[in-house]
């Protein structure tokens, strides 16, 4: 069981580490969340776009990511419920006043179990990650090394313990110039905005994808 040559891993791993270091929604949650809030925010929303993955990982074990590639429908109600969070989380990062914002380092702090739903949401609301594993994972199947789920499963989870390698060390550079920045009210809404400005582009990037 699990019986893979090496150039199956090479392919793979590979695979997995453009995969982690490519730009995309997940990323620019996470950087945005730690730059406005350090450390604390930054794996807070870390550990929620995993967690989102890997019930991503688990719907394409179980078949259920192939109801979203199939109905045009459910493809698009998962993709406007998320362009509409995406875009909610912008509205109120680009109100915020420097000192209660989105993911505030004062008193008005987000609770890092906020930051960690948000996470999760941020990356179930992304109807081409379910699609992407559905298609991705697959192509690494092969037949006689186990049940088709049971390989599905531990190629998505490797794909989340790659980026366990790279993610972390992004957010501690960016924790620390958070630091640097931080109490600095002007910084603090000029960094409100900016996630603001980002979460709303997201939003309406994914508005105007198509599968």
């Amino acid at each position: 069981m699990f019986d893979y040559s090496l150039a199956h891993w090479l392919a793979f791993l590979s695979a997995a580490v453009l995969l982690n270091l490519s730009p995309g929604p997940d990323i620019a949650f996470i950087l945005g969340h730690t730059m406005r809030g350090g450390k604390r925010a930054g794996f807070s929303a870390l550990f929620g776009v995993w967690s989102g993955a890997c019930l991503h990982v688990l719907m394409a074990a179980l078949g259920l990511s192939a109801v979203l590639a199939a109905s045009a429908f459910a493809f698009s109600a998962v993709k406007w419920l998320g362009a509409a969070y995406l875009v909610w989380l912008g509205i109120q990062a680009l109100c915020a006043s420097g000192d209660s914002g989105l993911i505030s380092t004062s008193g008005g702090e987000m609770p890092a179990a906020g930051i960690y739903r948000q996470g999760i949401l941020v990356s179930l609301l992304n109807p081409k990650v379910a699609i992407f594993f559905l298609a991705f994972l697959p192509q690494f199947v092969v037949e006689g090394a186990g049940p088709a789920w049971a390989q599905l499963m531990l190629h998505g989870g490797l794909i989340i313990a790659v980026a366990a390698f790279i993610e972390p060390p992004l957010v501690l550079l960016g924790g620390r110039l958070a630091d640097a920045l931080r109490h600095n009210q002007k910084i603090e809404r000029w960094l409100d905005r900016g996630l603001g400005a980002l979460f709303v582009a997201l939003g309406v990037r994914l508005a105007l994808s198509s599968r």
